[in-house]
């Protein structure tokens, strides 16, 4: 069954990984947007804590975890996202579906292997301000817009050292384009102007990790985990277009002595982040940890270095979750077979807008419902938080995301045997 999912799968989500526009936050201007990628939808139930890893679900935050799967592995998630922005004078809600994941995990002995396509950042937002008219300047109207993104491909692999200590590591190629337009409209004159930017992004990173879990007593298991990304570089090539404008009777844009602008092309860093969690629990029944995430963000910079009043700071985010199941091997009762997550999550996102850090947090909790008779799963999260704040003249942003994620398990590789 998976084996024929698997292809036809694979290019529909290439083709809506390039086409969709998962952000509404007028963030996603700065740097590459907005990074997406938090983990599984049973990652991020548990305030994004991959400390964990089992036989049967993909743990794509560290690849040692490769090494613990025991069957194939598919795996596909999306978010639905429901936004309120608000700023001291007004509010709009917006709403966004998009892919999170596609991915495939083989278990080869002591060896595991993952791999598959994300999209790691996401550019979306259309800011419109408007500056009244006063007795000696007309009223002026300014419109930002922005789309696109970047994805990224990745192979790791994990590797069980022993039955406590597994190491791995992941190469991902990064690749995109973001589209961003500013217009400016002056009340009374013919025309307005357009400035178009255009960045193509690529680049590759590295990811390597270890994952150690050893018997405290005849129930109790302990959990370490830690992953380290050293900085990488992406290349942006950046184009700039500036036109006056003016509008048909029909709302057709009409451009007028469009001209192109000379920018430089830069280099963006993708900064070096270390992770590091502890847990303990009772196998298949409880898991409590926590994970700490430290990311050198101020290393960090944009695709046109022509960006005022933003700034960039290290970055730390603390996630605090874990799970219980009522009873795993119930027969009679399916609700007791179901995985109850939650967790609580706090970041210091690193960006620095008018001199005041961007923060985010949320809480997170989710179901982890078995498919009856096999070992696949549907897993669904609910993440309520906020970003931002509505002081310094900046957007705060509540939201709530509602995740789905589906783990298909299969048995491949095995010889057939006829009696």
């Amino acid at each position: 069954m998976i084996k024929k999912l698997i292809v036809p799968v694979f290019l529909f989500f290439t083709l809506i990984s390039f086409a969709q526009q998962g952000t509404s936050s007028p963030y996603s201007f700065y740097g590459i947007g907005d990074v997406k990628f938090k983990g599984t939808a049973e990652n991020r139930a548990m305030g994004g804590l991959t400390i964990y890893s089992d036989s049967i679900h993909l743990n794509f935050q560290n690849p040692a975890s490769y090494s613990n799967l025991k069957l194939t592995t598919f795996s596909l998630g999306g978010t639905y996202l429901t936004t309120n922005l608000s700023t001291n004078s007004q509010s709009e809600k917006a709403r966004r579906t998009a892919m999170d994941y596609l991915a495939v995990g083989l278990p080869l002995g002591k060896l595991g292997v993952g791999f598959g396509l994300m999209p790691y950042s996401s550019v979306g937002y259309n800011i419109q301000s408007t500056v009244a008219a006063t007795a000696t300047n007309p009223q002026e109207i300014k419109q930002y817009t922005g789309s696109g993104g970047i994805n990224k491909v990745f192979l790791g692999l994990g590797y069980a050292l022993s039955k406590k200590l597994s190491v791995g590591i992941d190469y991902s190629y990064n690749f995109g384009k973001i589209q961003t337009y500013s217009f400016r409209f002056i009340e009374g004159l013919q025309y307005g102007s357009r400035e178009k930017n255009l960045s193509d992004v690529s680049g590759g990173t590295l990811t390597a990790g270890i994952n150690y879990t050893t018997p405290i007593n005849k129930k109790l298991n302990g959990f370490a985990s830690l992953t380290y990304s050293p900085d990488s570089k992406l290349s942006s090539s950046n184009s700039r277009n500036i036109a006056t404008i003016q509008y048909s009777s029909t709302g057709a844009e009409i451009l007028v002595q469009p001209s192109d602008i000379d920018v430089a092309n830069t280099t963006l860093t993708i900064p070096s982040k270390l992770a590091v969690g502890f847990g303990v629990g009772q196998n298949k029944k409880w898991m409590l940890g926590t994970e700490i995430t430290f990311q050198k963000s101020s290393a960090m910079g944009n695709r046109f270095n022509d960006i005022n009043d933003v700034n960039y700071e290290n970055s730390t985010r603390f996630s605090l979750g874990g799970f219980y199941i009522p009873n795993y091997n119930s027969f009679s009762k399916y609700y007791e077979k179901i995985t109850y997550r939650a967790g609580l999550r706090y970041e210091n996102t690193g960006l620095i807008v008018n001199t005041t850090s961007i923060k985010d947090y949320a809480i997170t909790g989710g179901l982890g419902l078995p498919l009856i008779g096999v070992f696949s799963n549907i897993n669904i999260g609910i993440e309520y938080g906020q970003r931002g704040t509505t002081s310094a003249g900046l957007v705060q942003e509540n939201y709530t995301n509602i995740t789905i994620g589906l783990s298909l398990n299969d048995k491949w590789f095995q010889k057939r045997r006829f009696y």
